[in-house]
């Protein structure tokens, strides 16, 4: 096969960049900034100010002066102290002391970075972690100071910024051994997040299905869990109807990505985790129109860059769980060869499905996958995709939408995206709408209706799970930022990544 042009422009390049950003990023817990030399040493230190209270000491103004130049220490809010001869003050917002959160800290840790960009080294200081513990607190602040720096810069001729190089972290009256724990927590799920934000960012022109197969296998190698990766002719073997029916227009191989975490001693349980890599999404023959959210579409994997994720954290945390990940990767193109509206595609299994829209292609390669999950004897499946502007309309760019069959393994899901500020919100399965997916021809088409598509999607999976317990995560709406958003830097947020880590850590088999 020919490989492609554009790709051979860049020769070298790496889809994962934050891996060599990270190796030299160090954060740590502090008694004194800089050394105990006053934080001379440091580009730029943040203090944390709630809206009420003493201020704490070093900032040299008070309140009455700080409300003068316009701060009124609203959550995110910041304001830029110079000292000429010294590091730069950055007073930073934190709203009420008493409503004071590892999510409201994440979010002031980010608000900081993005203050002083050009800062490579940085301390922060918090005076007060209200309600939540020293761990979580810690692992808040460093997952918003990293994920708040974070861009995509990796085809630019120089960033925009440079990469924050030291990183450390005054907090007043906690346990500095908890708070450490924290900070170590933090950096291998930022890391995480990171990586997924590579994937999804990165131009389908530098990323195929075959590209990411071997940057799993890289990372794999890295942070210990296993890889296969199937190519087409496997796949034909397998009988992956699906995934094989859309990437027929495409000049470009499909692959299945599995992915096996194993833990040591005997594993608490063993969660199957399900990814959408769309590559790149056309519509194919039900091409999309040219507007904004087809530029969009090279994130339409989204869901497999979050699984391929948080596999790095997997060992790093101390997962007890056995993960097995699938990862169903091509992209949905528009050629002589597509398949078109009214073929007739054989899932992994047997069942039938007839294609009444191209552009709902997601649910087809993503039910091959949960057949071969189901088949492996998995406790519970967690599929993830980009898959619905449903879910997108119903609840915008801050919530995933949550389905399933297991209302505990949906709690739980919803309790780790609190968890870890990767909401989500569960809508009903209606089962009355599995007669809008009825066929003629085949056992069950690809489209429902007009309305309530992210319910009518889910149902098509449903199909295929079995009676394994299941939950589904429509990420349409999350896997973008328009702009700057807290810890959401503009672009790919990497959403997903550090809620399956959540799951997955101490993952035990549901009711």
């Amino acid at each position: 096969m020919t490989r492609n042009p554009v790709k051979l422009i860049s020769e070298g390049f790496s889809p994962v960049p934050s891996l060599e950003a990270y190796d030299g990023v160090r954060v740590s817990a502090v008694d004194e900034f800089g050394g105990g030399t006053g934080g001379a040493e440091l580009d730029a230190i943040g203090v944390l100010v709630f809206d009420e209270g003493d201020l704490p000491e070093g900032i040299g103004l008070d309140r009455d002066a700080l409300g003068r130049a316009g701060f009124e220490a609203k959550a995110g809010q910041t304001l830029m102290l110079p000292q000429p001869g010294r590091s730069l003050i950055i007073v930073v917002g934190g709203g009420p002391e008493a409503e004071a959160t590892d999510a409201t800290l994440r979010d002031a840790g980010a608000a900081f970075v993005r203050a002083v960009k050009k800062a490579t080294t940085v301390g922060l200081r918090v005076p007060s972690i209200g309600s939540t513990d020293a761990a979580a607190a810690a692992r808040g602040l460093t997952e918003g100071v990293l994920l708040g720096r974070y861009r995509y810069d990796a085809l630019k001729a120089e960033a925009r910024e440079p990469a924050i190089e030291r990183v450390e972290l005054r907090l007043d009256g906690v346990d500095a051994e908890a708070a450490s724990a924290g900070i170590a927590e933090g950096l291998v799920a930022a890391r995480a997040t990171a990586i997924a934000r590579d994937l999804a960012n990165t131009p389908p022109s530098h990323l195929t299905a075959t590209d990411l197969g071997e940057v799993a296998e890289l990372l794999g190698g890295r942070f210990g869990f296993d890889v296969e990766v199937f190519d087409r002719e496997q796949l034909i073997e397998l009988g992956c109807g699906g995934i094989l029916g859309v990437n027929a227009a495409s000049a470009e191989e499909p692959r299945m990505i599995v992915l096996n975490f194993l833990p040591e001693g005997t594993a608490t349980g063993h969660l199957g985790l399900v990814g959408k890599g769309i590559m790149y999404d056309s519509g194919g023959i039900s091409l999309k129109p040219s507007d904004p959210m087809h530029l969009l579409m090279k994130m339409d994997m989204g869901g497999a860059a979050a699984v391929l994720g948080a596999f790095t954290a997997l060992r790093d945390l101390g997962t007890t769980a056995r993960v097995t990940g699938w990862l169903m990767c091509t992209d949905n193109m528009p050629s002589g060869s597509a398949y078109k509206l009214g073929d007739v595609l054989t899932a992994r299994g047997g069942k039938t499905v007839e294609v009444k829209n191209t552009d709902a292609e997601g649910r087809l390669v993503m039910m091959d996958g949960l057949v071969l999950a189901t088949e492996e004897g998995v406790d519970a499946i967690v599929d993830i995709a980009t898959l619905t502007g449903s879910a997108l309309r119903a609840l915008g760019e801050t919530h995933s939408v949550v389905l399933g069959t297991s209302q505990p393994l949906i709690d739980r899901l919803v309790d780790a995206g609190g968890a870890t500020d990767e909401a989500t919100w569960q809508f009903p399965l209606v089962r009355k709408y599995r007669k809008l997916m009825e066929s003629d021809v085949a056992d069950i088409a690809n489209l429902g209706g007009t309305n309530a598509g992210a319910t009518t999607a889910a149902l098509f999976l449903a199909e295929f799970v079995g009676d394994t317990p299941w939950a589904h995560l429509d990420i349409a709406g999350t896997m973008n930022a328009d702009a700057d958003d807290a810890w959401r830097s503009k672009g790919a947020t990497g959403y997903g990544a550090r809620l399956l880590i959540e799951l997955a850590r101490g993952f035990t088999p549901v009711d």
